[in-house]
């Protein structure tokens, strides 16, 4: 046997389909360093199956599955398959050619072939065991196995020696029987509980079942007393009711004549009763229009107290308003009294100025005259100097005024100033307060903005939660539904399991037989023909009623299988059973022609169940001559068409039987073993599927929450931005308010200092009008008084007299003329001032004006309102009216109801004494009639005591009637029997069934016991076998691998010695192995203080050793060579080829002795990143080719 290729797809670096064919000889595998050449090796050992993902060099076995590049996308499985050349059948197959395929997907799952037939992890280890190739063999040497060899513990080396050694198998049998001897020794422990359980029960059991055996036979001898005596007093119970039928029937005959007078009292009571009923309705609607306008009256009442009351407010406003004008007219008053006192200074001064005036014309009047009388120069002196003192006052008046004019000028120049700059300061307060005042419009229109959205996303999401609650509680319900229908499918499945598992429905024998196949104690069981067939649901009833009792007949291997089941079924009394060789047993068909073209015709019963190859020819043995059809017509016609000769099941299990017999009736078509097993199969899958529904389920569910979670976190967070975006509304509505009252403050102190600014531009203008026409007539005097003392310069000789004189008079007209300017401006003064009072006044008498006019728009008011009241106090005189004739109505409509109602009770009297004379009669027939009654319900006692107390008719008691003189004696004798069966007790009649079972069943397991004893010891006796056997063979063998590694060690090491000890030989199974060494040249040394060099030749002469003892069909070395030095790999590689006459080896190497000794070179490249490409060189061509001979 050798390897003859590897095909690989999927498998780490080797995405596409790639073939690796091997020779039976040495073939090298070489390449740079990451190029894949370690992934063939590691191929080879998944395929034989390894399960480590960390001796695959891989963190989880999804590894191995080629994981893509950037150019290359992943792929979806690994694939690898063996083929080994197996003509000299040195693996347990019968076949030339053995290919072992492994295939594993991403999801996890993992399928195995053996010659592209399906197979199991167990079935490739078992093939490939004591071989060198499993699991545990030595075929497969990697980059790491060769230090791991001799760095572990001597007893952890065991495993590579007893492969070597080809106990492998014999240490799987041995634990396997230990862990049969185990389970036996279980079984025996639970049987010799239920055996001692049971020897509890039996006894008691006995006594309580001889209890009820005697409670038995009294209960059937009580039966045939009080049959007879229920029998006898049913005759007696018949006459009389004979009896009581007759006299009831008078009795009612004249009870039903009084019921016809009483129906006629109660026809008329009811008329009397409909015209009541009427009058009750015209009183009613009377009530209801006395309610009506009594209710009218009401409401008039409170309109015109309304009305009322809003007269009491107009005169209580009037009031009010007439007091307010009191109070203006008293200050009109105070305002009159300045004007007034205004008016007497402006006439006191007035007055004044009359007498000023009269003195300065006096004054005058004397200068004139002392002009007069003076003469010559003299007189035109005087003239001159009175009319130099003429001017001169004047000019002294107009400056007066001029300074007057001045002062007003500067206070209003002042005040105007004062008012530009107020007037400034507002603009600026003013454009401060609008723009704060538009801000906070802006903050208040974005406020509401922000109150919009948060209600806006408030709205949105609370319209999402509730979606997202209806999503989560709809999955919340689907969940219940599910765990609901998922519980019961669950409850059903473990139902059918539990019979399936307990073999309920078949017979014991089957039970038996099959129980102790499960238990290992027979051995080619494959199971009754039930477990081995399917068919759809549709044939299930006509499948099973075809195969009859042979669903319970047992499919073994062979005769002898059969031979040793029917022993046991004999040894222990576990009853027969029919088995089935599959070595034996040959399938029949069905030879007609033109059955397919019969009415009805469905198909041959074994054409429609499935089952194993293996199995076909039993199916067809008991199927393959029956016909299914569609009903009992089409079987009819096919019968008769064909005489008979074969058996027709139709689909709801009739049957018609070769020679013409017919079977049929009702079918339980849930009751069937095939039937259960559909069932069954249907709730697995159905099960699974709820299952993964479910889970499914719960994670929507958990995702419906989480979102609900978060939305409902989300409407949280917009509700607190709801809240701060109401509470800035409010503060920011608050601030705009205050702005806006500001403003229109500001406003309107700019608007009264712009009309005082005008009313002073205007001052100061007539100001300044005034007093540029006092400076010029000032001008104009100053020039003449000039001009009049030139001229009085150029008099001379004046008197010193007249001058005196004239100087006197000018001083007191100067002095006149001042206090007539002051008195002038005073007067000036007052007359503004009362001016400013009277447009004062005139406006309070405007105000004054709107009053009384309010005062009389409310008294027109009042005066309306006085009419309306008026008005519907007319209308509540008319509503009394109309309410007094309905109440008049109203009287006289009872006392008409209060006549019918006395008629009414009369006859209501009349028929309560024929109701009586009825009730005296009915008195009677009841009585007749309760004894009528009475003698039934006694008769239907009897009947129901006896199909109570023993399911009998009156018709089938006589067969049941025991023998009694008369009804009283059979009243004691039953009691006397009661008595006996009272002083029982409670008897457990379930007892003697429940004994029989017990005791059959203690009787069983007393002898499964005795044979679960014979097989702990048979057992017993094995695992001594083998590890005896074991024993021999490892000792031989190791003595073997021992001598062979020391002639490899000094072959390879050219000298030296090399050893193998047992470090207890007393136990060879158990003990550890320690290898000893001694390279040429120096001293004996342990493995830990030899080079690394060295320790690869240690390990690879012990590897070679072992192929000298148990050559491998094939080896692969990964690597084995790189801690040899030139002169070690020409030796490993000559050693190499002398071991592959009887080894094929496979090498992985980047050393050039090593692959000069291989035949044929593989070399794997990565020309694309990630992906490996492989080239074939045949050297022994390439040496023909060449002409190279060595």
């Amino acid at each position: 046997m050798y390897l003859k290729s590897l095909e690989l797809q999927g498998f780490k670096s080797f995405p596409d389909k790639t073939l690796i064919r091997f020779g039976d000889d040495i073939t090298a595998i070489v390449g740079p360093n990451g190029s894949g050449k370690s992934n063939i090796s590691d191929a080879i050992l998944w395929v034989m199956g390894e399960q480590s993902s960390k001796t695959l060099r891989g963190a989880k076995m999804e590894d191995v599955i080629f994981g893509g590049t950037q150019k290359r996308s992943a792929v979806g499985f690994a694939e690898a398959t063996l083929t080994l050349d197996n003509t000299d059948r040195a693996l347990p197959y019968d076949a030339d050619e053995v290919m072992v395929t492994r295939r594993y997907y991403r999801s996890g799952d993992s399928e195995y072939y053996i010659n592209r037939q399906s197979a199991r992890l167990r079935d490739i280890h078992e093939m490939f065991m004591d071989t060198g190739m499993g699991k545990e063999g030595y075929s497969n040497i990697g980059q790491g196995r060769i230090d791991e060899i001799l760095s572990l513990k001597s007893a952890d080396r065991r495993e590579i020696f007893e492969e070597a050694a080809g106990i492998s198998k014999y240490r799987h049998r041995k634990e396997e029987t230990e862990r049969k001897l185990e389970r036996t020794e279980d079984n025996l422990l639970r049987i010799g509980d239920k055996v001692s359980e049971l020897e509890l029960q039996l006894e008691p059991l006995k006594v309580q079942s001889e209890k009820a055996k005697k409670y038995l036979e009294l209960k059937d001898e009580l039966q045939g007393v009080e049959v007879a005596v229920w029998l006898d007093t049913l005759e007696k119970l018949s006459a009389a009711a004979k009896k009581a039928e007759e006299d009831y029937a008078s009795a009612s005959f004249v009870l039903q004549q009084a019921h016809d007078d009483l129906e006629r009292l109660y026809r008329q009571a009811e008329e009397l009763g409909d015209s009541l009923h009427e009058k009750d309705g015209e009183l009613e609607t009377v009530r209801v229009k006395v309610s009506m306008l009594e209710a009218t009256h009401q409401q008039l009442d409170g309109q015109m107290a309304v009305l009322r009351g809003n007269v009491e407010n107009n005169q209580a406003n009037i009031a009010r308003i007439e007091e307010e004008l009191q109070g203006q007219e008293d200050r009109n008053g105070g305002i009159q009294t300045q004007i007034q006192q205004s008016k007497d200074r402006v006439v006191q001064i007035q007055t004044a100025l009359a007498e000023k005036q009269t003195a300065l014309q006096n004054l005058q009047q004397e200068l004139a005259a002392m002009a007069a009388n003076a003469q010559g120069r003299n007189k035109q002196f005087f003239e001159l100097r009175g009319k130099e003192t003429s001017l001169t006052a004047d000019i002294a008046g107009r400056q007066a005024d001029m300074r007057g004019l001045e002062d007003s000028m500067e206070q209003t120049k002042a005040r105007m100033l004062q008012l530009e700059e107020d007037l400034k300061a507002g603009e600026a307060r003013e454009q401060e307060v609008r723009d704060n005042l538009h801000t906070s419009r802006r903050e208040l229109r974005r406020a509401k903005d922000d109150v919009t959205a948060a209600s806006n996303t408030i709205s949105g999401y609370t319209l999402r939660q509730n979606t997202r609650a209806k999503r989560r509680d709809e999955l919340m319900e689907q969940l219940r539904n599910l765990n609901s229908k998922l519980d019961s499918v669950t409850a059903k499945a473990r139902v059918f399991r539990a019979m399936e598992r307990d073999f309920e429905s078949y017979n014991k024998s089957v039970r038996t037989v099959m129980q102790e196949a499960q238990r290992g104690a027979l051995r080619g069981i494959h199971g009754p023909v039930s477990r081995l067939v399917r068919t759809d649901d549709q044939y299930t009833v006509a499948v099973e009623i075809a195969l009859g009792a042979a669903m319970q007949q047992i499919v073994v291997g062979s005769e002898a299988d059969g031979k040793a089941a029917i022993g046991y079924l004999k040894r222990t009394g576990g009853g027969r059973a029919t088995f089935l060789p599959l070595s034996a047993i040959e399938g029949k068909r069905l030879q007609e022609n033109g059955l397919e073209n019969c009415r009805g015709f469905v198909g041959i019963a074994s054409e429609l169940v499935t089952s194993d190859d293996r199995y076909r020819a039993v199916v067809e043995n008991l199927l393959g001559r029956t016909v299914i059809v569609q009903d009992i017509d089409a079987a009819i016609s096919m019968a008769n068409k064909y005489r008979n000769r074969f058996k027709i099941v139709t689909l709801d299990g009739q049957v018609m039987n070769p020679g013409g017999s017919m079977t049929g009736g009702s079918v339980n078509k849930e009751a069937g073993i095939l039937s259960r097993a559909n069932e069954l199969e249907k709730l697995t899958k159905q099960e699974k599927a709820l299952q993964q529904e479910k889970l499914v389920c719960e994670a929507n569910l958990q995702e419906a929450q989480r979102q609900f979670d978060e939305v409902e976190f989300e409407i949280n967070t917009a509700r607190e931005q709801l809240r701060e975006a109401e509470d800035q509304v409010l503060r920011t509505e608050g601030t705009v308010r205050q702005y806006e009252v500001l403003l229109e403050a500001i406003e309107g102190a700019a608007e009264s200092a712009e009309r005082e600014r005008d009313a002073l531009r205007q001052r100061d203008t007539s100001d300044r009008e005034r007093y540029a026409s006092q400076q010029a007539k000032v001008q104009v005097y100053t020039e003449q008084l000039a001009q009049t003392r030139n001229e009085l310069a150029m008099l001379e000789g004046t008197q010193t007299e007249a001058e005196a004189a004239t100087e006197k008079i000018t001083d007191q007209m100067m002095r006149v003329k001042t206090q007539t300017a002051a008195l002038e401006a005073e007067q000036a003064t007052a007359l503004g001032h009362i001016e400013d009072l009277k447009q004062l006044q005139t406006a309070m008498e405007g105000d004054r004006a709107q009053k009384i006019a309010l005062i009389e728009s409310i008294r027109t008011d009042s005066a309306r309102l006085e009419r309306e009241i008026e008005s519907l106090l007319v209308r509540q005189s008319e509503n009394d009216g109309e309410a007094g004739k309905m109440r008049k109505l109203l009287n006289r409509t009872l006392e008409q109801r209060a006549e019918t109602e006395a008629t009414k009770t009369r006859t209501e009297r009349d028929a309560q004494d024929k109701s009586k004379d009825i009730l005296n009669m009915e008195r009677a027939c009841a009585g007749l009639e309760q004894k009528k009654i009475t003698t039934a319900m006694e008769e239907k006692t009897i009947i129901d005591k006896l199909w109570d107390s023993y399911g009998l008719t009156p018709g089938t008691a006589g067969e049941h009637r025991g023998e009694i003189e008369s009804v009283a004696a059979g009243n004691r004798r039953a009691a006397e029997l009661k008595r006996k069966i009272g002083a029982l007790g409670t008897p457990n009649l379930g007892a003697i069934e429940e004994y029989a079972r017990v005791n059959e069943r203690y009787t069983y397991l007393a002898t499964q016991r005795d044979d679960v004893l014979s097989s702990k010891r048979d057992l017993e006796g094995i695992i001594r076998d083998i590890t005896k056997e074991m024993t021999t063979i490892f000792v031989e063998e190791f003595k073997k691998i021992d001598h062979y590694f020391g002639q490899v060690f000094e072959e390879m090491f050219g000298g030296g010695k090399g050893a193998l000890v047992l470090e207890d030989p007393e136990n060879p199974l158990t003990c550890g192995i320690e290898i000893r060494v001694q390279p040429p040249g120096k001293q004996v040394k342990t493995i830990t203080l030899l080079s690394g060099g060295e320790k690869a030749f240690v390990a690879t002469a012990l590897y070679f050793a072992i192929l000298k003892v148990r050559p491998t069909p094939f080896c692969m070395l990964d690597e084995i060579d790189a801690a040899l030095d030139d002169r070690n790999v020409e030796r490993y590689a000559k050693y190499l080829r002398g071991l592959s006459k009887k080894t094929q080896f496979i090498v992985i190497t980047h050393r050039r002795g090593t692959m000069e000794a291989a035949d044929v070179l593989y070399g794997v490249t990565m020309q694309e990143q990630g992906i490996s490409k492989l080239l074939r060189l045949d050297l022994n061509q390439m040496e023909q080719y060449l002409g190279i001979v060595e």
